[in-house]
């Protein structure tokens, strides 16, 4: 028998439905940040060249900050009465998005090709929070911190990517691969 993975209570000041729709809601994002999170790990490994050590230990920090913005949610979703899951084979289900795209890599192909995984996880939080701002301004309230967060992890990224002029260098770039080409 299958565990029962909605309870029959929310937070107080929300219906049953709402409660449970903001819920779902959240677990894209955790299905988001687990996989932000294994790729910020693998980038971490896997990038070489100038500017190693800094861009090596830029990425810890974020990979720790998203562990806890994973949990943060997690734990929402149980108060709003709705089991959070962080299972690997339902992120690959329910994903919208493919693989990272970059190994071994030097530091600036990294970060043009994360920058784009920001722009994709940052776009889509911002939907988020559209949608369950109508419902929940508690949940909308944890996911703008988190986003705030995420577009300043960005910036630190872009700081490598942009010149004096402003311009960044794997701009129009639409794949990962295409943004790390960019930059080589």
């Amino acid at each position: 028998m299958a565990a029962k993975t909605n309870a029959g209570f929310t937070v107080p000041g929300l219906s049953l439905a709402n409660g449970h729709k903001v819920a779902n809601a959240l677990q894209m994002r955790i299905h988001a940040f687990n996989d932000l999170q294994l790729t910020l790990k693998h980038a971490h490994w896997n990038v070489v060249g100038r500017d190693f050590i800094g861009v090596h230990e830029m990425l810890d920090p974020q990979i720790d900050l998203v562990r806890a913005m994973i949990d943060a949610l997690a734990e929402r979703m149980a108060t709003m009465g709705v089991a959070p899951n962080g299972l690997p084979g339902a992120l690959v289900a329910a994903r919208s998005w493919d693989d990272y795209e970059i190994g071994r890599a030097s530091t600036t192909e990294h970060l043009a090709a994360l920058d784009l995984v920001y722009t994709g996880v940052i776009t889509s939080m911002r939907k988020t929070i559209e949608d369950v701002g109508k419902l929940d301004p508690i949940t909308e309230d944890i996911l703008i911190g988190q986003t705030g967060e995420l577009e300043q992890f960005q910036w630190f990224m872009r700081s490598h990517l942009e010149n004096s002029a402003g311009e960044l260098s794997n701009a129009s770039a639409r794949t990962e691969k295409g943004a790390a080409k960019k930059v080589k």
